[in-house]
């Protein structure tokens, strides 16, 4: 367990220093493309961009089933309890975010929820400023919305206590690498950071979800893209990429 905290810690303090640089001049995300897209596919496609000049969306008030993309909030909601926020984190606590944010565990995941509760789920969604947000005994069954996932997204680390942050964001940026579809697939501009969380369905394609932060200096660009009812785990990845990339597109 010493090596998998001093792994995750590694990360966390190696990561090159942010620059100042911002998107290109009059940057906004192709929704006009990405709608095209999404209305060509199988399947019901949500999305939604944030960046701190405007808001673009596609149908981004439906809620869905979370799937793992609530492991996020499980993880800020872990981080923030009072027993943790102000110590040093233990081979045990990384022990249970680790495999559940990096590998998506699900026996992980039900362990953290169980810990927090969803009371803590429901006080980070306020915070947050989601009001479509509701949590579910079983958590990949709780429901989101893009445009709430988005108002997390654009500032996740501020919603995680100061002392823990490098290592929640060391943690989503380095999602495995069988795992890294959709955004974890795309080329960024040198200097911009992808933090991202997935959700699926049990490889149905029933649920295909991505979540992402791009972060260069104060520059942040926070995407959103939910699907259901993809027929396969693959349509449903190549569903996610198209979206991404054409949301993306001059940026990535």
């Amino acid at each position: 367990m010493r090596v998998l905290l001093a792994a995750v810690l590694l990360v966390a303090t190696a990561a090159p220093a942010a620059s100042a640089a911002v998107p290109p001049a009059g940057w906004e995300p192709d929704v006009v493309a990405a709608r095209a897209y999404a209305e060509r596919r199988t399947g019901v496609i949500t999305f939604h961009v944030r960046t701190e000049r405007g808001r673009w969306s596609h149908d981004a008030d439906r809620t869905v089933p979370s799937a793992s993309v609530i492991k996020a909030m499980l993880m800020a909601a872990y981080l923030s309890r009072p027993s943790v926020r102000d110590r040093a984190l233990t081979a045990g606590d990384l022990a249970l975010l680790d495999p559940m944010i990096r590998r998506s565990g699900n026996r992980a995941a039900t362990r953290v929820r169980d810990i927090v509760g969803n009371e803590a789920l429901l006080r980070l969604a306020r915070r947050a400023g989601m009001t479509r947000f509701g949590t579910h005994p079983i958590w990949g069954l709780s429901r989101i919305s893009a445009r709430d996932q988005t108002r997390l997204w654009l500032r996740f680390e501020s919603f995680v206590p100061a002392r823990h942050r490098d290592t929640a964001m060391a943690l989503l940026a380095t999602i495995i690498p069988r795992q890294r579809w959709g955004f974890g697939e795309l080329a960024y501009p040198a200097g911009w950071e992808l933090f991202f969380k997935g959700g699926w369905g049990s490889g149905t394609g029933l649920v295909e979800h991505q979540v992402a932060l791009l972060r260069r200096g104060e520059e942040r660009v926070a995407v959103a893209i939910l699907t259901t009812g993809s027929p396969s785990h693959g349509y449903g990845k190549r569903t996610l990429r198209g979206v991404a990339e054409r949301l993306l597109r001059g940026l990535a």
